[in-house]
């Protein structure tokens, strides 16, 4: 039995049945009392998603990720979801890789639900525009504010800055950073701004193509190999670190004796890594957390102006950078 049942037998549309059963809206007295008495011959039980339909309303929210894979994601996608369980919504996720026709997936996608969160760059600044011009509630994780919508992010040029001088006061004098494309204003470019204001020409940038262990490994092999070999290799996050230990393993290098390597991020592997990795530590579950409920602050009206928020990183030091920190710092 559904919502249109209800209106058919009750005379009256789907909206006011609604209205009269959330007691969201003026409903006369007569109108509630026929609402009430079809729900009662039909025995119907409201479902959320009837009402939310009803309202014009979904009880869903939309995730558009570039990637599903990885612990950073998931980490990500779990805060995310936990917090939009306890306020009654499901979400919707689109993963942009390797598809083709983004712009057309993420419009459909945007008329199926309350609100969106975008991780970074993933949907084009013409459709950010387009969505925003609309009235589409909109979170962004990861992305340098913009006008319109909500952006979480972690901090990162501090963290960053600490990282190289902490690398620095081990007297190491050939950098690399490992985990290039840079996208303007993303989180791996303010990593590389904040270690390059520190080591200037001491450091440069290395593609590795994509963030994973795989890539990092891949990049990590050609670059050890060469005969301008660095002493330590800064890492966009820790799945490329990780490759980059295995790499260094492969060639026969002593992780930190010949080469020392930082990760980002703190995934629980970095913690077991041989040897643990010194990474910065971001809260990725809380960005998720904050992010839905910043969501549903927007799409309810509890607020209508734009938030932008940054959320505290910690450098971890252990023992892939040095001798003299063989354990983690607390």
């Amino acid at each position: 039995m559904t919502i249109y049942e209800v209106a058919r037998r009750a005379g009256v549309s789907i909206a006011t049945v609604s209205r009269a059963l959330r007691g969201t809206g003026p409903v006369a007295a007569r109108t509630r009392e026929k609402v009430l008495k079809a729900v009662e011959e039909l025995n119907f039980t409201p479902s959320r998603l009837g009402v939310s339909l009803a309202e014009g309303r979904h009880a869903a929210n939309g995730i558009v990720f570039p990637d599903l894979a990885g612990p950073y994601y998931t980490q990500v996608l779990l805060g995310y979801e936990e917090v939009a369980s306890e306020l009654g919504r499901s979400v919707v996720i689109l993963s942009t890789k390797g598809r083709t026709r983004v712009h057309e997936l993420v419009r459909d996608l945007a008329g199926r639900v309350d609100g969106l969160l975008v991780f970074g760059h993933t949907v084009s600044d013409a459709q950010v525009a387009e969505l925003v011009g609309v009235g589409m509630p909109l979170v962004f994780v990861s992305r340098e504010p913009l006008p319109g919508a909500d952006t979480l992010r972690s901090e990162n040029t501090a963290s960053a800055r600490a990282l190289a001088g902490h690398l620095l006061g081990h007297g190491y004098e050939r950098f690399t950073f490992l985990g290039a494309p840079l996208a303007t204003g993303d989180d791996v470019d303010e990593r590389w701004q904040g270690v390059r204001s520190v080591l200037g020409g001491a450091i440069e940038a290395v593609p590795t193509g994509e963030y994973t262990v795989e890539c990092g490994y891949d990049a990590a092999l050609r670059l050890l190999r060469s005969a301008a070999r660095p002493r330590a290799v800064v890492c966009s996050d820790d799945e490329v670190a990780l490759g980059v230990l295995l790499a260094a393993e492969e060639l026969g290098l002593a992780v930190p004796d010949d080469l020392a390597v930082t990760g980002w991020d703190d995934i629980m592997a970095a913690r077991h890594a041989r040897p643990a990795l010194t990474t910065i530590r971001q809260p990725m579950r809380e960005l998720g957390a904050r992010a839905a409920r910043a969501l549903d602050e927007l799409i309810t009206g509890a607020r209508d102006t734009p938030a932008h928020l940054v959320l505290t990183t910690e450098l971890v030091v252990r023992a892939s950078c040095g001798h003299h920190h063989q354990e983690e710092c607390t």
